[in-house]
């Protein structure tokens, strides 16, 4: 693989933006070759050439670099550089400019050219890593007083009476002794060459400080060292001193800090509404200690996730200079990548080693206080290791997949040779068996578009695991979706196979129990599968489905967004993937129905005629858009934001389009129809624009590509149109519903079946423009990371005195 696309696949998405333009500064290298090419001397003959070399040989003009360094020939290297790479202070903030020293030879318009944009490109990494850097000691300053706060806390539950251990104050993370060491240890040379050396591999970090052993190069400044080493203890016992005499007492910082409400509960946000008092005060019980180590463990794998990618992005960057300056060197036959990259690593980007050392203290605390010690655990923890796409994973995808489609070619030429459906008994199957096998059809359906929408977000680099906030090597990925998919699939096909004979008894005109019970068999084997408790069939994904769709039922209870920065969007998704899904709500209301109050050995049922089945008809039909409705309040009254307002109006007129819709087709009058058509026509128009305009980020006049946004993942434009002409399509399929278009080849649950299954496409479609578009708002704001509240919060006037 080329390195231009390892540094691209090796990049943080959200970053893209900050990373050095390398294809870029690429095409410039390659205007200045092409313009060599065209004014490249006729090439010398090959006999000719040979003798000339043989005589620069022997008139030692090829030998005149092995001489000893003179001083007129050190002033001539001096001369014949290409460049010279200055630092400029703008406005209190640090740049580096580079002069190009040959700018009047051939071509040197476009070296030049080059090397502002190289500038440009290399300011704005240093300046990227600079703000992250100081960015991350502010949080790891904020992790500091959390330890501090969860030692005062541990000791207070598990040491009732006050002793405890004064060594756990040397497990600050970044701690005044050890900032003035590194600050002390940097300024000498010794500290410099040491901070160069830094291992930039995220795979050779060790525990504790890092410790170089001396160079031989170094063998000249022991007595230097020496003093360096004095001056460090004096400084170290000073800070003790000093600390000793200011620093309070673990157990007095408790005095000092409250607990934060975190954890939002259904009891929480009543209480917040009826302006009912939160409990803030400590409560020193081995529940709360075990709730606190938990926020705090998350709060650090998070923040060590982010020293991890930023030690990356340094890393990727300096490569990617250092391979940039060797092509330039190699097309110009110049000499200048050394003079550069020299810059580079005296640089923040290249010298700075904060991030190293901040690693090995988060490890270092992380291992002691949330592993026991126990560094194998404890780096497990830290470094989850991503999900392995196994070979019985992708083998068994492929043999449930030629399963699936044996059972439909069986279906289909059983259904023919027998011709089933010219029976009398196929209308009564249509209105019994039909409803109940048709739920895992939809199922199946969404599984296998959300597996689809997994691989092209995956091939179009979206960061869905981040959006949906899904747990480190956790995550599904298409294959795995497809196994369930699949897997599914062929359970649901064999029991219609052997749910198909359609004879019945002769002597008690009944059908088969056992078969008659399969798809109820089926539906109890799906619900035990995901609320298993046990760590089998993916327990993570299932019991975060889980987390979300509790969250839906419950809305507005709950928040829609997780983190301070809302860069996580699960439940409101996971409400909008149910209301592409009502016609399945509706068949498992008739799976309660038929199974409850039916008679199923003579597939017979009365649901039609029930006013309780009628009722919860429309109530069925309703609860995912009432969900998201009230997610649309719940962020208005938090935000203040009016497009939540806007869009909660949306999904009212949707609510108030599908009621009249399920009214019309209950009783079929013409007053029913009109009100059906126009708020149908309504909700169908403004969810349209919403679609391509609020949640897809399209149908932009001023924008770069005609009618679509600025930034685009996919390359071919027409994708997108396509995609907006089939989302406008499919949005009006409810048309079927008010206009009763009936096909004669086709039953009508049939019929409503396939229009389930269109709405379930055009979601599918929806999903990755959606996400398309949620990923690059984060790459905009740079948001790569989330936001992971902590438990305790400190009192502002104890901060302002510190």
């Amino acid at each position: 693989m080329k390195f231009g696309k390892e540094f691209t696949a090796q990049t943080v998405p959200e970053w893209q933006e900050a990373y050095m333009d390398y294809n870029q500064l690429k095409s410039l290298l390659k205007e200045i070759q092409r313009f060599k090419q065209r004014t490249k001397p006729p090439a010398t003959p090959a006999g000719l050439k040979r003798k000339l070399t043989l005589y620069r040989a022997f008139s030692g003009l090829t030998q005149r670099y092995n001489h000893p360094t003179s001083p007129s020939s050190a002033s001539d290297d001096i001369e014949s550089q290409a460049i010279l790479v200055n630092s400029v202070n703008h406005g209190g903030s640090q740049s580096y400019q580079t002069t190009f020293l040959m700018s009047s030879d051939e071509g040197g318009e476009y070296e030049l050219v080059y090397f502002r944009r190289l500038d440009d490109e290399f300011n704005k990494v240093n300046k990227f890593y600079k703000a992250k850097v100081e960015e991350v000691m502010k949080e790891a300053a904020m992790l500091n007083k959390q330890m501090d706060a969860l030692i005062a806390f541990r000791i207070k539950v598990e040491n009732p009476q006050g002793w405890f251990d004064r060594s756990v104050e040397m497990t600050r993370l970044a701690s005044d002794v050890a900032a003035s060491a590194a600050a002390l240890a940097a300024s000498t040379p010794k500290g410099a060459r040491a901070s160069r050396r830094v291992p930039m591999s995220m795979d050779v970090i060790e525990e504790g400080p890092s410790s170089h052993g001396p160079s031989s190069d170094e063998s000249s400044d022991d007595k230097d060292d020496k003093e360096n080493e004095i001056v460090n203890q004096m400084v170290h016992e000073q800070r003790l001193k000093n600390m000793k005499r200011t620093r309070p007492a673990p157990l007095e910082i408790l005095s000092h800090v409250k607990m934060n409400n975190t954890q939002e509960t259904p009891r929480s946000t009543i209480k917040g509404l009826l302006k009912h008092p939160l409990q803030t005060e400590l409560n020193f019980t081995r529940e709360n200690l075990r709730k606190v180590e938990d926020q705090l463990k998350r709060a650090f794998v998070e923040f060590y996730q982010k020293l991890r990618l930023l030690k990356n992005y340094s890393f990727l960057n300096i490569l990617a200079f250092s391979k940039i300056m060797k092509k330039y060197d190699k097309i110009t036959t110049r000499n200048a990548s050394k003079s550069y990259v020299k810059m580079v690593d005296n640089s923040s980007l290249g010298s700075s080693d904060e991030i190293t050392k901040l690693m090995e203290r988060v490890e270092a605390t992380f291992i002691k206080h949330f592993s026991n010690s126990n560094r194998t655990k404890g780096m497990k923890i830290l470094r989850p290791k991503a999900m392995r796409e196994r070979h019985r994973t992708t083998f068994s995808t492929g043999f449930f997949a030629g399963c699936t489609v044996a059972l439909i070619l069986a279906l289909i030429l059983i259904i023919r040779a027998r011709n089933i459906m010219d029976k009398p008994e196929a209308t009564k199957y249509m209105e019994n068996m039909f409803p109940l096998y048709s739920l895992f059809g939809l199922i199946v359906l969404h599984m296998i578009m959300y597996a689809a929408n997994i691989f092209f977000w995956r091939r179009y680099r979206v960061n869905y695991s981040f959006i949906f906030g899904f747990k480190q090597g956790t995550e599904l990925g298409y294959r795995e979706i497809l196994l369930l998919s699949f897997g599914l699939a062929v359970l649901a096909l064999a029991s219609v196979l052997l749910n198909l004979d359609m004879e019945m008894d002769p002597n008690t005109k009944d059908y088969g129990t056992y078969t008659e019970l399969l798809p109820l068999n089926l539906v109890f084997l799906v619900l035990i599968i995901l609320f298993c408790p046990f760590n089998i069939m993916y327990r993570s994904s299932r019991f975060f489905f889980l987390t979300c769709l509790f969250h839906c039922i419950l809305a507005p209870l709950y928040k829609v967004y997780i983190g301070q920065e809302k860069v996580t969007l699960p439940d409101f998704f996971l409400a909008d993937q149910l209301t592409s899904q009502v016609q399945a709500l509706r068949s498992f209301e008739f799976y309660i129905c038929y199974y409850g109050w039916g008679d199923f050995k003579h597939r017979h049922h009365t649901c039609g005629r029930s006013n309780v089945y009628k009722t919860f008809f429309f109530i069925v039909a309703v609860i995912p858009y009432w969900s998201r409705l009230h997610q649309c309040l719940r962020r208005l009254y938090e935000e203040r934001d009016p497009m939540q307002g806007y869009n909660g109006i949306k999904y009212f007129l949707t609510i108030v389009a599908v009621i009249l819709r399920t009214a019309y087709s209950l009783n079929n009058g013409m007053g029913w129809k009109t009100l059906a058509w126009i708020f149908s026509a309504i909700a169908a128009i403004v969810s349209t624009y919403w679609d391509l305009v609020i949640d897809w980020g399209l149908l932009q006049r001023r924008s770069k590509n005609r009618w679509l946004r600025d930034k685009l993942l996919v390359p071919h434009k027409s994708l997108y149109f396509g995609a907006m002409v089939l989302n406008v399509l499919l949005r009006f399929a409810w048309m079927q519903t008010v206009l009763g278009l009936e096909v004669f080849f086709l039953h009508k649950n049939s019929l409503t079946a396939i229009v389930a299954s269109l709405e379930i496409i055009r979601r599918g479609i929806w999903n990755f423009f959606r996400l398309e578009n949620e990923h690059l708002n984060n790459v905009g704001k740079y948001r790569a990371f989330k936001s992971v509240p902590l438990p305790f919060n400190y009192d502002e006037d104890d901060d302002k005195d510190e």
